[in-house]
């Protein structure tokens, strides 16, 4: 995989702080669990809360965890005082979203000067065990900062 240099040297401190930022990201329990230029890992506990009828994770969630994940990953690669915003994205459901534990892994694929192209992979974790259960294709928008919406 190709590596991708930050051209904010506080890309670790400004990342972490966009992503303690997003109320929906507490909401879902999601935490960051690793963090480098142009990759995350992002992970949350089952919780029955935000399951369907037939108790695996809803699919809304599942995604929520991959686009954030996705926006954290090129956000590593933007310039001080950028901001980050999904334009376009394509998930795929592999597998039924049922484990104890979810992991949202994304990359970033090519970094523009405006647009952003990442994957993420959702694993499903289980014991030792770990499965796919779905990727997405995103892509994000730098912006410049502004402040935060009421």
């Amino acid at each position: 995989m190709r590596r991708f240099p930050p051209k904010n040297p506080e890309y670790r401190a400004t990342a972490t702080a966009v992503f303690t930022a997003q109320p929906a990201m507490r909401t879902l329990g999601i935490s960051l669990v690793r963090l480098e230029p142009g990759e995350v890992d992002l992970a949350m506990t089952y919780a029955p809360q935000f399951a369907q009828q037939n108790g695996f994770v809803h699919a809304g969630i599942i995604t929520a965890g991959l686009d954030s994940a996705c926006g954290i990953a090129a956000f590593t690669l933007m310039p001080a005082g950028s901001d980050i915003l999904t334009v376009e994205f394509k998930t795929n459901l592999l597998a039924p979203a049922q484990g104890e534990r979810f992991v949202f892994r994304a990359v970033v694929i090519r970094p523009g000067r405006t647009l952003i192209v990442c994957e993420a992979r959702a694993y499903a974790e289980r014991g030792d065990a770990e499965s796919l259960v779905a990727t997405m294709t995103g892509t994000l928008m730098a912006l410049p900062r502004r402040d935060q919406a009421a």
